[in-house]
Order: structure tokens, then C-alpha cells, then sequence
């Protein structure tokens, strides 16, 4: 028989870690019970009437299961996601938004936030030539918009991220990069990720205000990729949602500014990928356009019914005085006070190898270090065909199995050279990985010298 273990390739490492993806459960942490129990209770009911569920989530479970087709997950929902889980959503955000008030009927339940992403565009993209809608996106960038743009044949328009200001927005960037498409395209959407993915920055509310004053002059679609909110680490910095910038700013751009935010179970403290819950709320669509958003959004039928529910429990989670609270808090801060620590010690340890930056990982859950790659390197890389980013990261996975993505998959400015690494990992391997980063960085800048 054939023993692949046998023939199997020596290599110089034990395991591959994967720091590539920001698949939490996957390096170890730890599913939230009360959302598990809820999950539980709603997939196989008979387990209401054991004694080892906690009542708020007997409750919560009812809650949903009263909401589905003969009491089932099994069951299909209307297209827009279960109702009960929608208001719960529009509660939500009037919570977190400090009382602005947020309509159910505007909320869509999603399969992740990347579901919602692609249907808003899609119904946003049209035209043909230079009349071709163009879409604005931050680079370095999340691949899905990239993908999502180039499969609905639109137009991608790039404006770039200000690395030497912690990767901050500025819009005079967004005014350069809107005027020279209008040579070619028609821009008509303009995409903002906040907290950043790959780069981790947190947009404070000047800023916000700027780029909403920017959507509203040039009558621009704007959508926030939310889905870090609950991932902001750095000190002074907090997360501002653009619908609560966009309300108070007053009528004049409230009412007018056309807006779809989005937020998913897969990140935060939840790190729930494998439901594929999610939502988005959507305001001053014209009527006549959400009837076709709601008709585009059925041909689908509707979302995975446990990530609806999955969804319902973080937007509706235990609250002070019920039983689940003392142990449901204790768990989500763990999670996140545990994120903020390797968010530091991820940063601090970059910056001290030569030949590497990384800004303050203010939020998310990412480090996007720039990599000084010596000219000889880059000269080595062209000859294997490869980007010079990508030629380092192989090196990295085969001398060291530490598995990251290349800057050049989310673009860079010309000329620099970075790579997405996810702080993920527990702390004592993180520290590990990064110490072997360091050895390798320091190796490579040897041999290339």
C-alpha cells in the first residue's frame, strides 16, 4: 500500500499554520455556548425540555422556531430572512447607533455578508461602454469585491489607502480617482470596508463625515463592509457606523444618500464562519428598485435557516439579569481582550525585524506588514513569472510552513510589497510564527543581499 507518509517530501517544519484566512474556529477559538445552545435547541427541538439548557435560550429558540414554516429550521423563510429576526436586527442597530432608528423592512438576511455584497451590486451594475457602471473600491482591497466586479463585467476603480497615515481614507484620493474614471466608466458606487480588511484601520468620525459629504455631492451608492464592528483593539479609536454618521449629519443627507451596510456571524467575537449568517440594511432605495432587489433575492429562496438563527443571537444577545449573561460576557471578552493583545504584540514584533513595517493593527483581524524585498529577489521572481510578494510568501510556506496571502492579491502601490497575516493563532503560537518570520526575513534579506 502506498504510504504517503513514507514518501512524503522532508520539509523543514512540523505543520503548516495556516494564518492565510479568518477562519477563527479553525485555530482554536472557542464557539460562544449561548450561541451554540440556541443553534442546538432550534436544530433538534426535543432538547426544550432537558433541564441542561439555560432558560433564556429555551426562549430565544422558541422565538425563532415560532418564526419558521411547521416550527422547523428546515423549512424555507421568506426570501428577506425569518421576521421576528429582522426586527431583532432593526433593534439592534438603534442600539448600537445610540437610538437612530432602523425599519425591519430595510434589513435583508444574507448567506455572510459576501451574499448581500454581490446582490447589491449586481443590481447596481448596468450600462455599456463608457456609460459602464464603475465601482470605487480601497486598495489594498478584500478580493470579493474584485471578484464580485470582474463577474459582473463593471468596472473597478481603485483608490488607494494612505499607508503612511495608518492606511487612513482621505477624500481628495477619492475626488482623483472619480474624476479620471469618468474618462471611461460611468461611477456610480463607492465601497468603503471599515475596520479595514486586509489593513485593520478604524475610520473615525471626521473622516466618515467627509466620505458622506463626498457620496452625497457626486450622488454615489455608498456600501460599508461593517462586518469587523465588534473588532476595534487600539486605544482612542471606536467604531462609528455609517448609517448613525449619515443620521446625524440631518435630513439633507439622511434622507438622500443611498446606503447598504452589511455585518455577518463570521468575524467578531463570534467567529460563526460555517453558518453563512449575515445581513444588510439598506435605506433610500427607490421603491421600485428594492421590488426588484426583493425579486433578484428570491431566485436564491432564502438564506441558510441556522445562519438566520445563528445571526438572531448576535444581534439579540443574553442581557443583564438573565442567566446566561454573567458567562456569555465572560466569553466574548476573553475572545476579544485575547484579539487585542496579539493585535500589539503582532505589531510591536514586526517592527522590530529590519526590513519590515506594519502599521497599528487598529481593528479587524489582520496584520499587513510592508516587506522590503531586495532587488535581486525581485529579479529572481520575475524569472519564475511570479509577483515579488508572492515568490516571498512560497519561500515562507516551504522553508517554514507559515501560510499567508501576498499583498499583490488585495493590490498595493506600485513598487511596495506586503503580506495579510491573520493574528488568529493562539498567543504562544503566534509568537512562535512571528519569531520564525523573523528568522526567515533576516535569512532572505541575507541571500539576496
Amino acid at each position: 500500500p502506498h504510504d504517503s507518509s513514507i514518501t512524503g517530501i522532508k520539509k523543514p517544519f512540523t505543520e503548516v499554520i495556516k494564518a492565510n484566512i479568518g477562519d477563527a474556529h479553525a485555530m482554536g477559538q472557542r464557539p460562544i455556548t449561548f450561541l451554540r445552545q440556541v443553534v442546538a435547541l432550534c436544530t433538534y427541538p426535543n432538547l426544550l425540555d432537558s433541564p441542561s439548557f439555560p432558560e433564556d435560550a429555551k426562549e430565544r429558540a422558541r422565538r425563532i422556531l415560532q418564526g419558521c414554516g411547521g416550527n422547523s429550521l428546515g423549512s424555507y423563510t421568506a426570501s428577506q430572512g425569518i421576521n421576528c429576526i429582522r426586527e431583532d436586527v432593526a433593534s439592534y442597530i438603534e442600539r448600537r447607533d445610540g437610538g437612530v432608528p432602523a425599519d425591519p423592512d430595510n434589513i435583508y438576511l444574507t448567506t455572510g455578508a459576501s451574499d448581500g455584497i454581490s446582490a447589491i451590486l449586481k443590481i447596481l451594475v448596468s450600462g455599456g461602454g463608457k456609460s459602464r457602471t464603475g465601482v470605487m473600491i480601497p486598495i489594498p482591497q478584500y478580493p470579493l469585491y474584485s471578484a464580485a466586479i470582474s463577474e459582473l463585467d463593471a468596472i473597478q476603480v481603485n483608490y488607494y489607502l494612505d499607508e503612511e497615515n495608518c492606511w487612513a481614507l482621505n477624500v481628495n484620493e477619492l475626488r482623483r480617482a472619480l474624476n479620471e474614471a469618468k474618462a471611461y466608466c460611468n461611477p456610480k458606487v463607492l465601497c468603503i470596508i471599515n475596520p479595514g480588511n486586509p489593513t485593520g484601520q478604524v475610520q473615525n468620525r471626521k473622516c466618515i463625515e467627509d466620505v458622506i459629504h463626498f457620496a452625497w455631492e457626486e450622488k454615489l451608492f455608498l456600501l460599508a463592509d461593517e462586518v469587523y464592528q465588534d473588532n476595534v483593539y487600539s486605544e482612542g479609536c471606536q467604531f462609528h457606523s455609517f448609517k448613525k454618521i449619515l443620521y446625524e449629519m440631518g435630513p439633507e443627507y439622511y434622507n438622500n444618500v443611498e446606503l447598504a451596510s452589511f455585518h455577518s456571524t463570521s468575524k467578531g467575537y463570534m467567529g460563526e464562519c460555517g453558518y453563512r449568517g449575515g445581513y444588510m440594511e439598506v435605506i433610500n432605495l427607490h421603491p421600485e428598485i428594492k421590488g426588484q432587489l426583493v425579486k433578484l433575492l428570491s431566485v436564491r429562496l432564502c438564506p441558510p435557516v441556522s445562519g438566520q438563527a445563528a445571526m438572531d443571537i448576535v444581534v439579540n444577545p443574553p442581557v443583564p439579569g438573565e442567566e446566561s449573561y454573567a458567562q456569555f460576557i465572560k466569553e466574548k471578552e476573553s475572545v476579544l481582550n485575547n484579539l487585542a493583545k496579539k493585535a500589539k504584540l503582532t505589531e510591536d514584533m514586526f517592527n522590530k525585524i529590519p526590513g519590515i513595517h506594519c502599521n497599528p493593527l487598529q481593528g479587524a483581524m489582520y496584520a499587513f506588514p510592508r516587506i522590503f524585498i531586495p532587488s535581486k529577489a525581485i529579479e529572481e521572481a520575475k524569472a519564475h513569472k511570479m509577483a515579488p510578494d508572492m515568490f516571498y510568501c512560497m519561500k515562507l510556506l516551504e522553508e517554514t510552513g507559515i501560510c499567508v496571502v501576498p499583498g499583490s492579491g488585495f493590490g498595493q502601490r506600485e513598487g511596495t510589497y506586503h503580506f495579510r497575516m491573520t493574528i488568529l493563532p493562539p498567543v504562544e503560537k503566534l509568537k512562535i510564527l512571528l519569531e520564525k518570520v523573523k528568522d526567515f526575513h533576516i535569512k532572505f534579506l541575507e541571500k539576496y543581499a
